[in-house]
């Protein structure tokens, strides 16, 4: 079978007109998608020029292909099993700056360039004071930047025409601010000249939020796949096809880069923070609220979870009466968004394991679901639902530790493996000699930040709800809620 590059080639040659960090799953079937389409439709006329990030990556087995993969899409949308295959031009080349530094500063240099995106993981944004301006290349990608920004700042002698919009989507809260920040440290640590920081000041960070579930490379299928596309891909990757980008735009970014007309889930405002509470309370905090009790009942992955009535109801009706009415968005984009993380909550093409979600359920309930919680308290509602995910988490946390060091609870008969900090389990590990376990759980404000025992009702309906699963199990009990 034919390699794809034997058998396509890039169509339209365009100019270099994003710099990106990061040649991973994730922003080939994220950015460089979207760039693809924006190119399709005339919207942009611009290609990407990738930077491996890190000394050991994809760079080689991308030039081997000159930028060019596939990306498949599989998976629900407006109730139907899709399968959609594109392939992806927008890749001009990759460079490795570990062996090529001046490779990167060339780009510096550049007049086309007007884009900045990178994905370094969660971990990548973050200030190392060992980076010295001299590396070939600084070892973390706020130093590789800085260095970058100062050749273009030279080079350019601090023209405000030579400023660029920097797109980091790596998921931490504040991500282009936070990026900035280190950015700033670099140039005060190395005693560049307070002109590049006022340089710096005129680009634009964007804080902003992503959503897309990339598979990446389909190990288990790619046989199969090949065999329908006739042709193999090494670079082929996968991704759901639920799309959305949500970017602070305070320097007429949308202007050049207008993801928003392309048809796809793309914002542009000043304040992502009503979006990234959407994500968080909708999309995770159903998940949180869900999955443990799903696992008790004998579930193992999301999709089967899913397709039982009860379950599927629960989660409908939690996200419709205590989570979605206190949300600053327009009630149609709410209503859109849960549908869709119904639909790819039940994906065919992933099988997402409820124990993988179940990591750190402590720090989740917190960040996911208390929120929610207390503005149902608030606007002098009791949150059942809410409550009752708290109380799967009790019951799912009843465990202790074995011979291994492992803290483990049991189903069915079979033991499980509760993973979380070593304080929460600790705690947990405490309560078996504890008589008022749910009075324990819910005072503690290390946990919670707050003590919940203190909400009428909440103390009594997490016991009595407690009883009813250790006598019926979780599902019957839920049923009757």
């Amino acid at each position: 079978m034919k390699t794809l590059n034997k058998i396509h080639q890039r169509k339209v040659e365009r100019p270099e007109k994003i710099l990106q960090f990061g040649e991973g799953n994730f922003l080939r079937a994220f950015a460089d998608y979207i760039v693809d389409i924006m190119n399709e439709k005339a919207l942009f006329d611009g290609n990407v020029v990738i930077c491996q990030p890190i000394e050991n990556g994809l760079c080689d087995l991308i030039n081997t292909q000159n930028g060019i993969y596939t990306l498949v899409l599989r998976g629900r949308e407006n109730g139907e099993t899709i399968e959609k295959t594109r392939v992806i031009e927008s890749v001009s080349r990759c460079i490795d700056p570990y062996r090529n530094f001046e490779s990167l500063l060339e780009i510096a240099r550049s007049e086309d360039l007007k884009i900045i995106i990178s994905n370094t993981t969660e971990a990548g944004i973050f200030f190392c004071e060992k980076d010295k301006f001299d590396d070939v290349p600084p070892s973390s990608y706020p130093a590789k930047l800085t260095r970058f920004l100062y050749e273009r700042f030279s080079h350019f002698n601090g023209s405000s025409l030579s400023t660029v919009y920097i797109l980091p989507v790596e998921l931490i809260d504040n991500n282009g601010s936070e990026l900035l920040k280190c950015v700033k440290q670099y140039a005060h640590m190395w005693n560049l000249p307070e002109s590049f920081s006022l340089w710096l000041d005129k680009c634009s960070f964007s804080n902003t939020l992503v959503d897309r579930i990339v598979t990446g490379y389909p190990k288990k299928d790619i046989e199969e796949i090949s065999e329908k596309l006739g042709y193999t891909d090494n670079l082929l990757d996968t991704a759901e096809p639920f799309f959305f980008w949500a970017i602070e735009d305070k320097k007429g970014l949308k202007e050049i880069f207008p993801v928003h007309k392309t048809g796809l889930d793309a914002v542009f405002c000043d304040d992502i923070s009503a979006y990234k509470m959407r994500k968080v309370r909708i999309l995770n905090g159903a998940h949180t609220i869900s999955v443990l009790g799903a696992y008790l009942s004998g579930f193992d992955i999301v999709r089967d979870m899913m397709n039982d009535k009860v379950f599927s109801d629960f989660i409908i009706t939690a996200l419709k009466e205590e989570v979605i009415p206190f949300i600053p968005l327009p009630e149609a984009e709410k209503e859109a968004f849960a549908s869709s993380v119904l639909e790819r909550f039940n994906n065919p093409f992933i099988d997402h394991r409820l124990l993988d979600i179940s990591l750190n359920s402590v720090s989740k309930y917190k960040a996911r679901c208390l929120p929610s919680l207390l503005d149902n308290i608030k606007n002098g509602k009791f949150p059942k639902r809410l409550l009752f995910g708290l109380s799967c988490l009790i019951e799912f946390y009843n465990g202790q530790y074995d011979d291994n060091g492992h803290f483990t609870g049991k189903r069915n008969g079979n033991t499980y493996e509760i993973r979380d900090n070593k304080d929460v389990l600790d705690f947990f590990n405490g309560l078996n000699s504890t008589t008022d376990k749910v009075a324990s759980v819910l005072g503690n404000t290390d946990f919670w930040g707050c003590d919940l025992t203190e909400i009428d009702g909440a103390v009594p309906f997490v016991k009595d709800t407690l009883d009813l699963i250790k006598k019926h199990g979780v599902k019957a009990t839920m049923e009757h809620l």
